[in-house]
């Protein structure tokens, strides 16, 4: 990969977990029981609730220091998959003015599929844990 490719997945990456660790921490602060409830309404089992915040807030984290960058853009590509699905396809892609579309979530959506199959590795754990592709990244910095 080159270096404008490495600068521009490090900066999807951090941006991606920063929004889904903001996502996370606000189901927690504002009573993850309010999720769960929200979860019931339209037909999610509410302990699943509990699996999407965990998964924003430390899936978050792992994207903002580059730990299992290709796992953790996978688990919150399903998670938009199944946020449109279930909760935005019927209000459209803008919205119906009182709920928002899905037009962010379809952003979320391509930012997580690209770094799933491109990875990130500047400035990222992996590289220094396993040294993964060094010599690659040397090159392209």
């Amino acid at each position: 990969m080159t270096q404008k490719n490495e600068i521009g997945a490090l900066i999807l990456r951090v941006t991606l977990g920063i929004l889904f660790f903001i996502h996370g921490l606000v189901k927690f602060q504002g009573g993850i029981e309010n999720t769960v409830g929200w979860f019931e309404s339209i037909n999610i089992p509410g302990f699943m609730a509990y699996v999407v915040a965990l998964i924003e807030l430390v899936g978050g984290i792992a994207l903002i220091i580059g730990f299992a960058t290709r796992l953790v853009s996978s688990l919150i590509a399903l998670l938009m998959v199944g946020a449109i699905i279930t909760a935005k396809l019927p209000v459209g892609l803008l919205g119906n003015g009182q709920m928002a579309g899905y037009e962010l979530d379809l952003a979320f959506l391509a930012m997580a599929i690209y770094l799933a199959i491109n990875g990130s590795k500047l400035l990222s754990l992996n590289r220094v844990l396993f040294n993964q592709d060094s010599n690659e990244v040397k090159r392209a910095a």
